[in-house]
């Protein structure tokens, strides 16, 4: 599968929504499939200037699902050492 960068994916877009040229027509001059322009077109509007993010990045979005995803496995890890240590305490009680 051939991977276009953020700049080709804007750039094919435009020319479809700024100069109101078919899709199939641009789709045909970039050597691209119309239902991937149509899936970009989707992506730009959804997202404006954070679409196409690329490999490594992210969308704001996605990278704070990412940061609280963390936050909760780092909590259930404490919450799981607090659980351990309360069941040895209660064992051996002083």
């Amino acid at each position: 599968m051939k991977q276009y960068d953020k700049q080709f994916k804007e750039q094919a877009v435009k020319l479809v929504l700024d100069l109101e040229r078919p899709v199939k027509i641009v789709a045909g001059e970039l050597g691209i499939h119309e239902n991937t322009l149509y899936k970009w077109i989707n992506q730009y509007r959804k997202h404006q200037e954070h679409a196409f993010p690329g490999s490594g990045n992210q969308r704001p979005e996605e990278a704070e699902i990412k940061r609280l995803k963390k936050m909760i496995a780092d909590l259930e890890e404490e919450n799981a050492i607090l659980k351990k240590a309360a069941a040895i305490f209660a064992k051996h009680p002083r």
